[in-house]
């Protein structure tokens, strides 16, 4: 499974608005600056994640994006659905059906081994991120950051942060 670019830039820029002083957001544009990553990219994955509900959106001169609910209430889940869609990573094609000792469809009725592997091990991998908030995310950043760079990103933000009407 491979999960795109746009899912881990999605998931940052929501942890980073964990930071974000009440009443205030973030530009797309300042998301895409702070992450070095290109605008229109940015805005796509905002978009998704607004259509989710996982941010709110502001439109207009002093518009921007912030949580729509509590870092608590979302997930790296929540984020990575709105991005990729719910879609299984793992499509059964029943190949066991084909070639010349091809399996009759009565012989298929059950899952076989190999797509019940796949399928036990995204289930498993669903429910780790449904279990990873954005509160867990940022209590990590915290734990690890050291001091100077925390106070960088807090007056970054504090610079960047527009408020919200």
């Amino acid at each position: 499974m491979q999960i795109s670019k746009g899912v881990e830039w999605a998931a940052h820029a929501a942890a980073l608005m964990c930071g974000l002083p009440p009443g205030t957001g973030l530009r797309a544009e300042a998301l895409a600056r702070y992450h070095g990553v290109p605008k229109a990219y940015m805005a796509k994955q905002m978009q998704a994640l607004s259509k989710a509900g996982i941010v709110h959106t502001a439109r207009g001169k002093n518009g921007g994006y912030r949580l729509a609910r509590s870092a608590d209430a979302i997930t790296l889940w929540d984020v990575m659905r709105a991005i990729e869609g719910d879609r299984p990573a793992f499509t059964c094609t029943e190949i066991r059906q084909n070639g010349p000792c091809g399996a009759t469809p009565d012989q298929c009725r059950q899952k076989c081994a190999i797509a019940a592997a796949f399928h036990a091990a995204e289930a498993a991998f669903r429910d780790h991120l449904q279990s990873v908030s954005l509160v867990d995310i940022a209590a990590g950043v915290l734990a690890d950051s050291p001091p100077d760079h925390l106070r960088d990103v807090g007056r970054w933000l504090e610079a960047e942060a527009v408020a919200l009407g």
